[in-house]
């Protein structure tokens, strides 16, 4: 009995990761558009779309310093976990404490702007409960 009920729970669980999305990344000079579910912010979205829309992050310092200073942030926020990065782009995820769902950040550096363009979206369910944009927020005052 004890196994299946295991069984089911790592089942039950492993579903709320979701897959990796295939389109994440920087397309055309920007991140990809939130779906119409309320689970997803981005830099990208339209200004008057309240639901999706955030501030880029500024910063002050140069671009290859605030790429070591944004992948020891993600380093050290114990629940994620670094996908890829290149010069100017890092895809990360977060996994929820409680019921492990995956989260998909991404951050797009403009260096001559001393911009961090964000996206942060749930892969699965409709709403997040504002996590998403809260993880931003809490980002967003880390880096210098």
């Amino acid at each position: 009995m004890n196994k299946i009920l295991l069984i089911s729970l790592v089942v039950a669980i492993s579903a709320c990761s979701g897959n990796r999305p295939s389109n994440l990344g920087v397309h055309n000079g920007t991140l990809t558009p939130c779906p119409k579910s309320p689970n997803c912010v981005s830099s990208f979205a339209d200004i008057n779309d309240e639901q999706h829309a955030i501030a880029p992050i500024i910063y002050n310092g140069r671009g290859g310093t605030i790429m070591k200073q944004l992948k020891a942030i993600l380093e050290g926020a114990g629940n994620a976990e670094i996908i890829s990065a290149s010069n100017n782009y890092i895809h990360a995820e977060f996994v929820s404490t409680v019921m492990l769902f995956v989260d998909d950040v991404e951050f797009y550096i403009v260096p001559d702007q001393h911009i961090i363009h964000v996206r942060s979206a749930s892969r699965i369910g409709k709403s997040d409960m504002g996590i998403n944009r809260q993880r931003i927020e809490i980002l967003r005052k880390k880096i210098k």
